[in-house]
């Protein structure tokens, strides 16, 4: 029967594979977490005057470089200077060069999502009207491509490494100690800890490229990885290495001291004899305990890793979110490791190591607390992700999450039918035992019989020798006798007397030769004795294999749990793919964000921040220079306010005090004072700047450059 099963088994683990890496190889191109939000000036828009910057807002903080954010005129050039900076919250701007003339310029950025995942796009702006450009608005990320595959691949096999090993050992201690020594178990286990560490210094080294160019050769980039190891995703991968470095010593306790101490057959038990079995093993218990306990502090901070870099760190309630998803990947590997752990027990176990019907009862107990682990942490992941029933439909992280749920609940379902399998489970434990101990009583037999002979032949050579000895003693006698002295029979019988002595007397090296070839004889006999009694013992094992792979309960156990692990295997793909998809409650957001500016703009309101460049000069030493202010969204009600101090030269200079009137002479409002806070070099800002209403507003600025030297500038702006 088993010969039978094998190639549907692997047609089955190909097609499982088949999907995963569908799955995955779909990943890419919907990895952003941080979503644009808004932009000032707002995507299309056409503004009267140059801005003197260009803001982007998104979903959650970000992290930019030096080219992060490029602008670029309708001949590709670029026209931003400096670096970006971050004025506030979630809005980052980059500098325009000054008297910039009409036509649409490009906005292309590529930067770092706070959950560590590359958000690229491009969008485009106009200047007095719009023109022809030569830049293409498609901007490609460096998570697409080759790069992009290969991380997005090693993010799947760093998830899978991690079920196998923490489930596995978990499996062996929780609920099958004999697992310890099975070969195959200590396989899977090791080969879960080799892959979670090879795709750990994999993503490390891909991460420079997959953040910034998404070329291969950056891969070896030894600048970009120091850039890195600099950022929270390169601390949190090293900490997982560390971290492994660590569960390596588990590995190594667990498969030698305990695995020595663990029986090789463990009597199946009901629940409640569970505990007391170990009373007269306090150093077994002790060790068990010191295993489980160091094991699960290893496994939280494994999980971990992936908590504090990710989704889970950042959005609404993030301190919550961290632990409750620690949970959620400890139980997701206690399932999904623990149950491809069960599998490789239930088709590689030797037959004198065979998984019992409690082992696998408490394995379903185990899995059936990680279900409701599951359901419980994933309901709170669930509505901090979407935030709205539409979400389910309306967004791809929605969809997918609906796709998981369904995987899950059918992986319940044939859960369910393994339990089934599990309680009609023929436990043929005890006929084993008495069978076994006939054979060895059977080969005990065998062994005592040959031995028997071996002294039976061994007495009679030791017989016979002295027998020959005593003959040849007994014949050196007579002839030292005289002759005067022999028997009268003797002299008159002298025919009889001159054949015997022509007769040669037998000597005592035959039969020692004798005595050596019956021992070697019996010697042989034995050997073969115990060829043969291994033989029968290897057959024996051989036929009660067959007839526990035959039994029906045990071959539908072995089906289901089989399935299980083929949903597992897809469950898991799916859940990685989830992990780089922008959550819905994000994407929802940005498509709002995205209509109210296309409505803006199409009502030509809310076209971009209003920007003025002034000239000043307080007439002191270094009294020259420029001042630029931008008010967004310059409409009544709250507007954000940044002022830009330059040099004659262009640079940001730092000037001992800045401050902004605002007036409206037509309803005789104001002088507003407004004071800005210092950001940076040449950099003041303020925010929620109320402006009661609408009209043509004058903007003064009052720069002092030293104790004695100021100067107040102004222009009017249209505001609403």
């Amino acid at each position: 029967m088993t010969q039978t099963i094998a190639p549907r088994v692997r047609t089955l683990v190909l097609l499982i594979l088949a999907v995963a890496g569908a799955l995955l190889a779909g990943a890419a191109p919907v990895s952003a977490h941080a979503a644009l939000t808004g932009s000032d000036p707002a995507q299309g828009a056409v503004v009267d005057t140059a801005p003197s910057q260009v803001s982007l807002t998104f979903s959650e903080p970000i992290a930019v470089g030096d080219d992060s954010v490029r602008v670029l005129d309708p001949k590709g050039e670029r026209v931003d200077k400096g670096d970006p900076a971050n004025p506030s919250g979630t809005t980052y701007s980059v500098r325009l060069v000054s008297g910039l003339p009409d036509g649409t310029y490009t906005v292309a950025y590529q930067v770092v999502s706070a959950d560590s995942h590359p958000v690229a796009g491009a969008f485009t702006f106009s200047i007095g009207a719009p023109s022809e450009t030569t830049v293409s608005v498609s901007a490609q990320g460096s998570d697409d491509g080759l790069v992009g595959w290969l991380y997005g691949f090693g993010r799947y096999v760093s998830y899978a490494g991690f079920v196998v090993l923490a489930g596995g050992a978990a499996f062996v201690l929780a609920c099958w100690a004999p697992g310890a020594r099975v070969r195959a178990v200590q396989r899977l286990v090791v080969s879960g800890w080799l892959a979670l560490t090879a795709a750990t210094l994999g993503l490390l080294m891909l991460r420079g490229s997959y953040t910034t160019s998404g070329k291969v050769g950056d891969v070896f980039n030894l600048e970009l990885l120091g850039d890195v190891l600099q950022t929270k995703t390169g601390a949190a991968l090293v900490s997982r290495l560390l971290l492994l470095a660590a569960a390596a010593l588990f590995i190594a306790v667990l498969f030698g001291a305990y695995a020595r101490t663990a029986d090789a057959v463990e009597p199946d038990r009901d629940a409640e004899d569970d505990g007391g079995g170990d009373e007269g093993e306090p150093d077994k218990r002790d060790l068990t305990f010191g295993l489980a306990l160091g094991g699960t502090v290893v496994a939280a901070g494994l999980a971990a890793s992936w908590a504090m870099s990710e989704h889970a760190s950042q959005g609404l309630q993030a301190g919550v979110a961290m632990p409750v998803d620690v949970v959620h990947l400890l139980a997701v590997a206690t399932w999904l490791g623990g149950l491809t752990a069960l599998l490789v027990a239930l088709y590689r176990a030797p037959v004198e190591t065979p998984v019992g019907r409690d082992a696998v009862r408490r394995f379903s107990r185990l899995a059936f607390g990680s279900v409701v682990t599951l359901a419980v942490t994933g309901v709170y992941q669930s509505w901090r992700q979407l935030g709205s029933w539409s979400a389910f439909t309306d967004t791809r992280y929605g969809q997918l999450l609906l796709v998981k749920i369904a995987l899950v609940a059918v992986m319940v379902a044939v859960a369910f039918l393994s339990r089934r399998w599990t309680q009609r489970l023929a436990d043929a434990r005890v006929s084993e035992a008495a069978e076994e101990a006939e054979r060895t009583e059977a080969t005990e037999r065998a062994e005592e019989a040959v031995r028997t002979k071996e002294a039976v032949r061994a007495k009679e050579a030791v017989r016979t020798k002295e027998a020959v000895r005593a003959e040849a003693t007994e014949r050196a006698e007579e002839e030292k006798q005289p002759a005067g002295t022999a028997p009268a029979e003797a002299s008159g019988t002298s025919e009889v007397s001159e054949a015997s002595m022509a007769v040669e007397p037998p000597k005592a090296s035959d039969a020692f030769d004798a005595f050596d070839a019956e021992k070697a004889e019996a010697g042989q006999d034995s050997v073969r004795a115990a060829q043969l009694a291994r033989q029968r013992a290897a057959a024996e094992a051989a036929r009660q294999k067959r007839l526990r792979d035959a039994d029906p309960n045990r071959f539908g156990l072995r089906r289901s749990v089989l399935a299980e692990a083929g949903i597992a295997v897809v469950l898991l793909a799916v859940t990685t793919v989830l992990t780089q998809t922008e959550p819905g409650r994000t994407e929802q957001d940005a498509r709002a964000a995205t209509a109210a500016s296309s409505s803006a703009s199409a009502t030509g309101q809310g076209s971009g921040a209003v920007s003025l460049t002034m000239p000043f000069d307080t007439g002191g030493k270094s009294g020259k220079g420029v001042v630029s202010i931008d008010l967004d969204p310059a409409q009544a009600g709250d507007n954000a306010l940044h002022v830009y101090v330059e040099g004659p030269d262009g640079t940001p200079v730092d000037v001992p005090e800045v401050k902004i009137a605002l007036t409206l002479a037509a309803q005789n409002i104001g002088p507003l004072p407004v004071a800005p806070d210092h950001v940076t070099t040449g950099h003041w800002s303020a925010s929620r700047v109320q402006i009661p209403m609408a009209g043509d507003w004058k903007v003064e600025v009052t720069v002092r450059t030293s104790d004695i030297d100021q100067v107040t500038v102004s222009k009017n702006a249209q505001i609403g």
